[in-house]
């Protein structure tokens, strides 16, 4: 179950840096661009972080991540607040990103910090829950550190696009025919941006994650 930062209650618009990511709400089409923007990492949100996705060993700084706070929408065809955390370099690229996909009514089920699931990628990945930044080291390395690490890395509606590798699907009980393919928005929205595509991939396919 989700922590109190989400809130399934529909709520009129009220001051956009006050509504909680997971709200459903309720705005006017000319309202929404003030819920779209970039700002450095506050403290109460760098809070949430610590210890989990920013843990005592992260090699990335504060100053280079940016928190990001959006509108999506949901599965049940409403705007929901969403937030995410990614590196500063790619911040511009998701607001317009998001923003279109926004406006294009593309589904995203969910979107709040991993931190919510303990900073577990298959609790996040099992909820669908779309992600950036989560630092960690690239599987078998003691020293690089992986995409989602820099906060150079989007996995975008998880349990419905997921990751699959000698018939292992992550997560478990995915479908295994993704949503997103060469010919859907997000794949065209996100390489128009300069990122790749992990259902391109030869070795695997990572149909939800998008890096740059």
């Amino acid at each position: 179950m989700l922590l109190s930062a989400i809130s399934t209650s529909a709520q009129k618009v009220g001051e956009a840096t006050n509504v909680k990511a997971g709200t459903v709400i309720s705005v006017k089409t000319d309202e929404a661009g003030k819920y779209f923007y970039s700002q450095p990492i506050p403290d109460d949100v760098f809070r949430r972080m610590h210890g989990k996705s920013f843990p005592k060993h992260c090699t990335i700084k504060r100053s280079d991540l940016r928190y990001l706070h959006v509108l999506h929408i949901n599965k049940e065809g409403k705007a929901q607040v969403g937030e995410m955390v990614c590196n500063k370099a790619i911040s511009a690229d998701l607001i317009d990103i998001f923003r279109q996909l926004y406006d294009a009514r593309y589904p995203i089920e969910r979107m709040v910090l991993i931190d919510e699931y303990g900073a577990d990628d298959e609790r996040s990945m099992a909820a669908n829950n779309t992600t950036c930044f989560n630092f960690r080291l690239v599987t078998g390395s003691r020293t690089k550190v992986s995409k989602h690490g820099l906060g150079m890395a989007v996995d975008l509606n998880p349990f419905d696009n997921p990751y699959v590798k000698d018939k292992v699907i992550k997560p478990h009980g995915a479908k295994k025919q993704p949503d997103i393919t060469r010919s859907s928005l997000p794949y065209r929205l996100f390489t128009q941006h300069g990122f790749r595509w992990g259902g391109n991939w030869k070795t695997l396919k990572d149909y939800q994650h998008f890096e740059k």
